[in-house]
């Protein structure tokens, strides 16, 4: 108590030397200061209560934007304006959860540039972060070269960040100094920051739309100081121009994880029918054999393990257009429907990789690309897998919004891999499952970086990359690929419940899965992969991870160890609300990391052991 009295005492005096305002989240948890200097700049500091007292999180010490001539430049605050009260409340087809629910109050802020121009900052005050984006009638027609937005934090916190890279495929690494395996100071979104001892801050951005591009954040100038870097370096604004929405998640971890923000300030959804949209479970042939769908009787092998399994979809990756071995993609695509199995295929975007497996070039121009997805669609595929983009130029962007919109006209539901993250998309355009961005199963394809780093690596995502968004890591494999997995069967069968993606394309080979006892298999065949409800009960990040998944009054729990030594974590059962539950448990043996330890109980354990990079999984099914 003496520190937080402490820390009010010295916000009043603040507020009182220098012109300020002190706004608070609907639930009164956030506390946003606005300060205007004597010259008359904008700076913004959020403070968090939490436990502990009030916790200072974030400085946003500068604001703005650059143009070519000039315009927008020098920002001078006039006015502030609100609160309004702005409540998102909305269905998801996948994701955390169907129903959200989110309010916050929202200001809009009036600066002048040098030129007198007007510029607006529409601030919104969630109950678990900020968005802010900036507008402007007078800058139509300007060119953009850049903003001055900067997030800063205290010298030497904790922070998971991800080095710049176009594909998003890199590890979050911990560090305190901002500079961990990153000579070039330039990083990817989301970056997360134990930014106050109880508080944590996931910085992203959303709502990304057509003739907008992607950012990205630098810290060169000082360690701790993130600015925002555009992508396009130079575009022309449209009239009535705005950003997308810039990002601070905050609160505790758990606030983190749970978080629909970047869903929340995103476009409704813009389909009229969404009833073909269908989430579900993928077999996959690329991450057993390092090739795609060139031959046929391979291609049969894994539309017989979804047909066995009764899992809804098979993908038909790279290569199709060079099947062979007894027969063409027409014959693969019979042969699944004659098994019920709904196909899915692969194309190369023929953006990034121009010179990599087709088919490529199909997809570029509007008109071949529509009446390639009519002619798919109308031999029973259900959805497509997209690859090798380019970085998140405007072009690139409104690329992946063209192919969404003529998927939709057709019915087909997209994956883009090799691609962008998720900025929101995924309410916008329901039918957009899910997107790669992540250093995910395949590499164990490509060098044996993963095999040693995959557990820690594994318990940095769902507090990172798949809080904004599905996740096609491509989970859960008991044998191994060209280089081998030491994470235990248990921790491979936990990341299909701890990572969301609306389409989960399971990693092994048949053999795989159908040596697996009989419980497991019949876990995979039940397992949703669009939750109800989502609850994070345990973790930190790098360490472990435990999350429970509702689908509707079946609980799934996942565990992952990401340690190379024995944890045990507690776990807090009371989101089950009372009642009398049944649980299957799938553990791991002692010694043992390719051996099941699997039963059925009634009482539920108050912790559970872990075994070096091990798992548990457990369906809770109320009786």
């Amino acid at each position: 108590m003496k520190h937080l009295s402490q820390l009010l005492c010295c916000l009043v005096l603040f507020l009182t030397a220098c012109q300020a305002d002190r706004f608070t989240s609907p639930n009164g948890k956030l506390v946003l200061v606005h300060e205007v200097s004597p010259s008359g700049t904008l700076s913004y500091t959020l403070y968090r209560h939490a436990d502990e007292g009030l916790e200072r999180v974030l400085d946003i010490p500068t604001v703005g934007v650059d143009t070519e001539s000039g315009l927008g430049e020098g920002l001078i605050f006039k006015e502030v304006t609100g609160p309004r009260r702005h409540t998102d409340d909305y269905a998801m087809i996948s994701g955390k959860r169907r129903q959200c629910y989110n309010e916050a109050d929202e200001y809009t802020y009036y600066l002048e540039d040098i030129k007198g121009n007007e510029v607006r900052i529409v601030m919104r005050l969630y109950n678990d972060g900020i968005a802010f984006r900036y507008e402007s009638d007078a800058l139509a027609g300007e060119s953009i070269t850049g903003e001055h937005t900067q997030f800063q934090f205290a010298a030497d916190v904790k922070r998971w960040t991800q080095p710049y890279a176009v594909g998003y495929e890199d590890f979050y690494y911990p560090n305190t100094d901002g500079k961990a395996h990153n000579k070039s100071r330039r990083w990817n979104m989301p970056a997360l920051f134990q930014s106050a001892p109880s508080s944590y801050v996931l910085l992203a951005e959303a709502n990304v739309l057509r003739d907008q591009c992607g950012a990205y954040l630098s810290n060169v100038e000082a360690d701790s100081c993130y600015r925002v870097q555009l992508f396009d370096k130079r575009f022309v604004c449209p009239t009535g121009w705005h950003s997308p929405w810039r990002l601070a998640i905050v609160g505790s971890l758990a606030d983190v994880v749970e978080s629909t923000l970047v869903t929340d300030v995103s476009a409704p959804c813009q389909l009229d029918d969404t009833s073909w949209i269908k989430p579900g479970v993928v077999s996959w042939i690329y991450w057993a054999h390092n090739h795609g769908s060139r031959d046929y009787q391979i291609v049969k092998q894994y539309i017989d393990f979804a047909d066995t399994l009764d899992l809804p979809y098979m993908l038909i990756d790279a290569e199709w257009d060079a099947m062979g071995n007894g027969g063409t993609l027409s014959d693969a695509l019979a042969y699944s429907r004659s098994k019920g199995v709904a196909p899915m295929i692969w194309y190369n975007s023929s953006t990034g990789w121009i010179y990599g497996p087709g088919p490529g070039y199909r997809l570029n121009d509007p008109e071949k690309r529509d009446r390639e997805f009519a002619w798919i669609s109308g031999m029973g595929v259900k959805g497509i897998k997209v690859d090798f983009f380019g970085a998140d130029s405007i072009g690139m962007m409104n690329y992946y919004l063209d192919i969404l919109e003529s998927a939709a006209k057709h019915q087909l539901m997209v994956n883009f891999h090799g691609a962008t993250i998720p900025r929101g998309w995924q309410r916008t355009y329901p039918h957009f499952m899910t997107s790669e961005a992540v250093y995910g199963a395949e590499w164990y394809n490509n060098n044996g970086r993963l095999t040693p780093n995959a557990a820690w690596h594994n318990c940095t995502l769902p507090f990172t990359r798949n809080v904004i968004g599905p996740m096609d890591y491509t989970p859960c494999a008991f044998t191994d690929s060209q280089h081998p997995h030491i994470t235990t069967h248990a921790h491979e069968l936990a990341l299909t419940i701890v990572f969301e993606s609306a389409l989960q394309h399971l990693a092994d080979r048949p053999e795989g899965f159908l040596s697996q006892p009989t419980e497991v298999q019949h876990l995979i065949t039940s397992l949703p992969v669009a939750w109800d409800d989502t609850r994070f009960l345990a973790g930190y990040p790098g360490e472990s991870v435990a999350m429970a998944r509702r689908s509707g009054n079946t609980w799934y729990v996942g565990i992952i160890n990401g340690l190379d030594t024995e944890q045990s974590i507690s776990v807090d059962w009371s989101f089950l609300g009372g009642g009398d539950y049944r649980a299957t448990i799938f553990g791991d043996v002692e010694d043992e990391a390719r051996a099941w330890s699997i039963h059925t109980v009634s009482q539920l354990p108050a912790s559970v052991n872990l075994a070096p990079r091990g798992g548990f999984v457990a369906v809770l099914t109320m009786e």
